[in-house]
């Protein structure tokens, strides 16, 4: 275990001295603090794991940091299945190993009621695309109801320290925190916007969401209605990660873990952290892990330099001020020795349970090893990121229809206003295509603005959009072109590599299962071979699968059919009244 919460002393935030709280980790009381995390709490006291799996019995701890893999899960006050890094601390929380499948306690639970709601405007997600959403249909006149599932405003990109620690100076973590300060107070003090913190939407049927709200996973929480007149989605994505042999040790985490984790919670996943994948959101992570100490051994990014050039160069103009920020990023990593290589990435992790050391290799221009290049490196924890995957459950669920964004994984088709398919159903960020927070914005400013002249009965706005988003959408164009995932990352693995986490079925049984029966499509795969039948329902897991069956030159076709957008405990259905 080397994963650890940064000494306050020297810290660039000013973090102050948050409140001791009551906790006990099966059965000992541990040191805690007021706005961490169950997943914070564990790791800051040594422990990095605290379930183990229902087939195998491996041992299992953070890996996604945002509530989709369902790795984490723990038991909390003899309530199974609480997803670790997403459940904040109270006094007396009693904390304990998962092991294996657990049934649900018997115990009465008080229940939460909450009653139905109405917005002309609902905007599903706080990030910037949704927060550009909500104070844009407000501008233009309508009443706003922004739902996210976080305690506070800013989703993934602008992720902010807990009030609770008190930091003095949160803007040290934060690039552009003068703009999203400025966004933050205009939401707050906005007389048309409310807004709904720790609710989750878990269900749409047309205009009609249902909703969950209170502390993450928690029983008890009543599903209630929310009817809207038009809807925004604006849910973001995750990390994408490519499997290799030893991913599934504890001490590899996804990209976005590492930095929520640190910039959220202050916590360093490791003493020795190796960063490898694609993209440029690796610069900022390794930036984060920088900042609470850790030592990054260094950063992998697996495509050649020459690709990146090339990529960019397609053109060149489209965002002068990501230069300045790359610029920014070398001297950082320059300074703090950390070398940073192109053309090499991670093909296996060592240990027994947890990671001990990893081989990196070099690659061809097709992603492949080149052969007598691996290296041994000695490593107590790994974050890889090889882009990222929409939040496309409730689009689906709305009967959106979907296309392949510019990095070839799935988006929600829409118009010049950023309509849906759906009537009344908008949606705006990296739902459309993964393309960056300027990106987000600009298209969460369009699909708030055609939100609310749709609820408010007005005609369809002539909006600019091709003024708006022209730029930005070139440069998701041209960060697609510089940053490309090539098909040669299936070499990296073999038969006996995991590929669903959950259920955890290997490649080798896959392409068993594959073969005997003829299966070509993911949902095919998953009833066939269960991978993609676990608790993450197939997100971490299923453009894997696609894109292993896929012919050479096809774009694969993961199944994103989830009715259930997020975790729902049966007991809260049961028990919610029948006119819901």
């Amino acid at each position: 275990m080397s994963a650890y919460l940064r000494p306050r002393s020297g810290d660039p935030s000013e973090v102050g001295a948050p409140p001791a709280v009551d906790v006990t980790v099966d059965g000992h009381p541990v040191t805690a603090h007021a706005g961490q995390t169950v997943a914070a709490v564990l790791l800051a006291n040594g422990r990095d794991t605290w379930r183990t799996t229902r087939v195998h019995n491996r041992p299992r701890g953070t890996f996604c940091g945002i509530g989709a893999c369902q790795d984490c899960l723990v038991t909390v006050n003899g309530l199974a299945d609480v997803r670790a890094c997403q459940r904040t601390i109270v006094t007396g929380d009693a904390i304990t190993t998962q092991n294996g499948a657990v049934l649900p306690a018997t115990s009465e639970t008080e229940t939460v009621v909450h009653s139905p709601m109405s917005a002309e405007v609902v905007v599903v997600g706080a990030g910037p695309a949704g927060v550009a959403a909500a104070l844009a249909g407000a501008e233009a006149g309508a009443e706003v109801l922004l739902v996210d599932n976080g305690r506070a405003i800013g989703g993934q990109y602008n992720r902010q320290l807990p009030q609770e620690f008190a930091a003095h100076r949160p803007d040290r973590l934060q690039h552009e925190w003068k703009a999203f300060a400025a966004q933050r107070e205009a939401l707050s003090s906005h007389p048309r916007i409310t807004y709904l913190p720790e609710t989750s939407i878990w269900a749409i049927e047309d205009l009609r969401l249902w909703a969950q709200q209170g502390p993450a996973d928690a029983a008890g929480r009543q599903p209630f209605p929310i009817d809207a007149k038009a809807v925004v989605l604006a849910t973001g994505a995750y990390d994408r990660v490519l499997p290799f042999p030893g991913w599934d040790l504890p001490g590899v985490y996804t990209a976005g873990a590492a930095q929520a984790l640190a910039k959220g919670q202050r916590i360093a996943i490791g003493q020795r952290v190796l960063v490898a994948g694609t993209g440029p959101f690796l610069l900022p992570v390794a930036e984060s892990l920088l900042g609470v100490g850790a030592d990054v051994v260094a950063l992998l990014e697996a495509n050649s330099l020459t690709t990146v050039r090339k990529g960019w160069s397609t053109d060149p103009l489209v965002a002068p001020s990501k230069l300045r920020e790359a610029v920014g990023y070398g001297a950082l990593l320059a300074r703090h020795r950390v070398p940073l290589r192109h053309g090499w990435t991670v093909i296996a992790a060592h240990g027994t349970c947890h990671v001990e050391a990893v081989t990196i290799a070099r690659l061809d221009s097709n992603w492949r090893p080149v052969p007598g290049s691996e290296r041994r490196m000695d490593v107590d924890a790994v974050c890889v990121g090889f882009g990222f995957t929409a939040n496309l459950e409730l689009a689906v669920s709305a009967r959106c229809n979907l296309t392949t964004g510019p990095d070839g994984g799935p988006a929600v088709a829409v118009d010049a206003n950023q309509q849906t398919t759906t009537s009344g159903i908008y949606a705006a960020g990296e739902l459309t295509g993964i393309g960056g927070a300027a990106l987000s914005s600009a298209e969460g400013g369009l699909a708030g603005a055609a939100a609310a002249h749709r609820a408010l009965g007005g005609e369809s706005p002539s909006l600019d959009s091709t003024a708006v988003t022209r730029g930005r959408r070139r440069f998701a164009a041209a960060l697609a072109k510089a940053y490309p995932v090539r098909d040669g990352w299936k070499s990296w693995s073999n038969a006996d590599t995991i590929v669903c986490r959950c259920e955890e079925v290997t490649r080798g049984e896959l392409e068993t299962v594959a073969g005997e029966r003829g299966l070509d499509d993911g949902r095919a795969m998953k009833l066939s071979s269960r991978a993609g039948l676990g608790m993450c329902q197939g997100r971490v897991c299923s453009r894997t699968v696609a894109a292993l069956l896929a012919a050479p030159g096809d774009v694969p076709k993961p199944s994103m059919k989830r009715p259930i957008a997020v975790p729902v405990r049966l007991r809260d259905l049961a028990q919610a009244e029948e006119e819901l």
